[in-house]
């Protein structure tokens, strides 16, 4: 399963969302993104234009969460340093029994900053 992971401003469009996805490259089998941001129209909207399941991750899911891309501001408010591959990698793993991700593609962000988003893979045990 490949989960992409969102983080976005709180003004993000659609367009910046759909922006964002297009840079990981690679379409994926759901979405994902913090319980806050998950409930916003313009995810909602992507994730059912998409027809793709939606999972909303709490804070405390991703804390700790190791991850290839740093951001400071990030790291200090969630505990991991990209919000965007923390759910991705966090979301992978979501199912029956102990499951492994890996990042396929780190955090990428859109030209205007709007949007970051990565992609992430469950790995079979």
């Amino acid at each position: 399963m490949r989960v992409a992971g969102f983080g976005f401003r709180a003004d993000a469009t659609v367009a910046d969302l759909r922006n964002a996805l297009a840079l990981t490259g690679a379409r994926p089998d759901a979405l994902a993104s913090l319980t806050a941001k998950a409930a916003a129209p313009a995810l909602q909207n992507l994730a059912q234009e998409l027809a793709l399941p939606l999972i909303a991750l709490q804070e405390e899911d991703i804390a700790g969460e190791q991850t290839l891309t740093c951001s400071p501001r990030i790291k200090s408010r969630f505990g991991t340093g990209s919000v965007a591959e923390a759910c991705a990698l966090v979301a992978a793993r979501q199912g029956p029994g102990p499951q492994r991700s890996r990042l396929i593609t780190p955090r990428v962000t859109t030209a205007d900053g709007m949007a970051t988003a990565a992609l992430a893979e469950r790995l079979e045990p």
